[in-house]
């Protein structure tokens, strides 16, 4: 398997080549030179699998360059129920991703029983262990550059701490992650990690971390890698739990599914769109944004305008307050027919601050056979959400999950089993529960005085000068 760019002006590589990396030299995203097709056959086979025997029949037709042998190791050391242990009360944490039933037909995938209660986990344990064993085979070191609105950061730092050759810095937007949040990554004591807050929102972060990986210079003297959504392994690790949650959802092949995805930075459901491709039977991927609806506004009028620091609104389901989507672009690549050229073009309006128009091109008249449908949800319909379903169904759910259950439920469609994909435990948005519900959802043992912890962190300017001399300051040379 070649991995190629989205804007077309890299060599192709193989998986473990752009595995410690990020973006491509040319500035565009990974992906596969052409996508790996699943036959009707494989699918029946699958079927039947544990989740890590899934993950190592889904990533081997990515990562073709890892021995079976080690990459069945790895993801086997991953996928465990010792490692996803939280989950709720009456869920089986062998299946890893357990799919609770609201009623017939309307479900949750649980994918938020890892270490930090975020789906994220799901792709960062497995890519501590792929980083892992690919710095010991070149007898390397990896300094890992990260943006996160919530959960990727605490995801990043649990997977990577303690791992030898490995340091974390990681940014995240000043007092606007939730409190559980801020305290599960500031309060890690590691002497590989770092957390950076930046006097801005998530996009100031993300531009950053960008701006540094596009220092060709730097990013090779410093070993810069990342762990954002921008990295191919983190895709094609969420591949993974579509399969599942389908194979959960039916009964035969013959059926069809729709997956309901809270989305900000478009990775999650950038996976399932390439499940898609690959030919798993997804009727349609129902696209839920908060306020900060820049991919509803795509979806539905064909303008893509990413929003201003100034825009971008601080919701109560804080992990989607983004206004610029990195993995749009891998979605758009394939949209206008894997043309790099226009990739280019587009990009170029979006990198200098503008917007693209897709209405009356061939390509947005295509747009249809993608299977996306969008929709948004406010701080209301979160709170509506949140009660109903705790009422009708006696389970609690986060607020961005709420988000994807209230657009999910929607686009339902009579016979088609509705997947809403899980977010994050309640936990970890403890304040709008207590809004909601009028009280305080339950904890995971061992996380109940999160906050009282001591913390640390550098409080910066969004100012990647100053990034720079503080990554320099703190690698050895």
């Amino acid at each position: 398997m070649k991995y190629i760019s989205t804007r077309g002006n890299s060599p192709e590589k193989q998986f473990t080549e752009i595995l410690l990396g990020g973006l491509a030299p040319d500035g565009g995203l990974y992906l596969p030179g052409q996508y790996p097709q699943v036959t009707r056959v494989e699918l029946d086979t699958w079927r039947q699998l544990s989740y890590a025997d899934l993950a190592y029949a889904v990533l081997s037709k990515f990562a073709t360059d890892i021995p079976a042998a080690d990459l069945k190791a790895i993801v086997s050391k991953t996928y465990t129920a010792d490692v996803y242990h939280n989950a709720r009360s009456g869920s089986d944490t062998t299946q890893i991703t357990p799919l609770r039933t609201l009623e017939p037909g309307v479900y949750i995938l649980e994918l938020s029983n890892g270490p930090t209660l975020a789906f994220k986990d799901m792709a960062m344990q497995l890519l501590g262990n792929l980083f892992e064993y690919a710095l010991a085979k070149q007898h390397d070191e990896l300094n890992i550059l990260g943006a996160t609105s919530g959960d990727t950061g605490s995801a990043a730092e649990y997977a990577m701490r303690g791992k030898r050759g490995i340091r974390v810095f990681m940014l995240s937007p000043q007092g606007k992650m939730s409190a559980f949040q801020t305290a599960q990554m500031f309060s890690l004591q590691d002497p590989n990690i770092f957390n950076i807050a930046i006097k801005g929102v998530f996009d100031d972060a993300q531009d950053m971390v960008k701006a540094v990986s596009n220092d060709h210079a730097f990013k090779q003297k410093y070993k810069i890698g990342t762990v954002n959504s921008i990295n191919w392994a983190r895709v094609s690790a969420q591949i993974v739990y579509y399969f599942k949650g389908y194979f959960e959802a039916t009964k035969s092949g013959d059926e069809q599914v729709s997956f309901s995805v809270p989305s900000g930075n478009f990775g999650n459901i950038c996976a399932g769109h390439i499940a898609r491709m690959m030919g798993l039977p997804i009727k349609k991927l129902i696209l839920a944004t908060n306020e900060n609806n820049v991919l509803e506004e795509f979806f539905k009028t064909g303008v893509y305008r990413p929003r201003t620091t100034a825009e971008t609104a601080h919701t109560s389901s804080p992990s989607m307050d983004i206004s610029k989507a990195s993995n749009f672009e891998r979605f758009i690549f394939d949209l206008v027919g894997r043309d790099a050229a226009k990739v280019r073009e587009l990009w170029s309006k979006v990198d200098a601050g503008g917007a693209f128009d897709l209405r009356g091109t061939d390509f947005w008249k295509n747009i249809g056979q993608y299977g996306f449908v969008a929709g948004k949800s406010s701080h209301a319909d979160r709170l509506n959400t949140i009660r109903t379903v705790y009422k009708k169904y006696g389970v609690m759910v986060d607020t961005h999950t709420a988000d994807g259950i209230k657009v999910g439920l929607e686009y339902r469609e009579t016979g088609v089993p509705l997947v809403c994909l899980e977010t994050a435990l309640p936990a970890k948005f403890e304040d709008t529960i207590i809004e909601a519900l009028g009280r305080k959802p339950d904890r995971p043992a061992g996380m109940e005085g999160m906050e009282k912890l001591p913390q640390r962190s550098e409080v910066m300017e969004a100012d990647v000068t100053k990034l720079k001399a503080f990554v320099a300051a703190h690698v050895p040379q």
